[in-house]
Order: C-alpha cells, then sequence, then structure tokens
C-alpha cells in the first residue's frame, strides 16, 4: 500500500501537470472500483479547473469549484500523466483529459482504490 510519502510524492509529481487545467473530459472504463464511483465525477467533472491538487492522510484531492473529487490508490494503484496515444493497459480505469491534451490515467490492478466526490 502507498505510505503517505508515496502519496504526497505522487502530489508534488502531478502538481505542475494539472494545477490551473480545465478537465475537458472523464472517461470510466469501469462503474466501480473498491466502491461504486459516484456519477457526479462524470457529470460534473467535466469543464472544470483544477484550483488544487491536496492530500488528505492517504487521499489525494483534485479540488474544482464544484467540489473536490477524492482518489485513493489502494495497494497498487498509481495515476499518471500521459499523452493521449499512449495505449491503454489492463487496468488502466479511469481517464481524466486535460484542456493541454494530457490525460491523468488512474491504473489500480487489485481495485483497492477509490474514486469519490465530494461536494
Amino acid at each position: 500500500m502507498p505510505e503517505l510519502p508515496e502519496v504526497e510524492t505522487t502530489r508534488a509529481g502531478l502538481a505542475p501537470h494539472v494545477l490551473g487545467r480545465r478537465i475537458t473530459g472523464v472517461l470510466l472504463r469501469r462503474p466501480d472500483l473498491r466502491w461504486p464511483i459516484p456519477a457526479e465525477v462524470g457529470a460534473l467533472l467535466p469543464g472544470q479547473r483544477i484550483e488544487a491538487i491536496r492530500r488528505r492522510a492517504k487521499y489525494l484531492l483534485l479540488d474544482t469549484g464544484a467540489g473536490s473529487a477524492l482518489l485513493h490508490l489502494g495497494m497498487s494503484g498509481s495515476l499518471r500523466v500521459l499523452d493521449p496515444g499512449v495505449p491503454v493497459r489492463a487496468h488502466d480505469h479511469v481517464d481524466i483529459t486535460l484542456d493541454s491534451g494530457q490525460v491523468l490515467r488512474f491504473n489500480d490492478p487489485r481495485r483497492f482504490g477509490c474514486l469519490l466526490w465530494q461536494p
């Protein structure tokens, strides 16, 4: 399971790529991970600007004007910023497309992670 230093390293690595970017789309390849992914993620995130990326314990929060997407990496999950042409791997469950043309891709082989919504 990623420990606090790894989650903080992930947050710091993502920040330059996502801060201030507008989300242009959300692709959910699965309706659930550890828990069902709330409909608000796909309905409210597109069009929102990422105002901050924070860490609260082992959760990463993508703050927008409409609310926050809460991500937990589970035991073996990862978040990567990729070019859209990078082929999808077996356990790539969520893509968040940014106005930079890049994709924030959530990979979780064991599905112990989660993507939740906080208004």
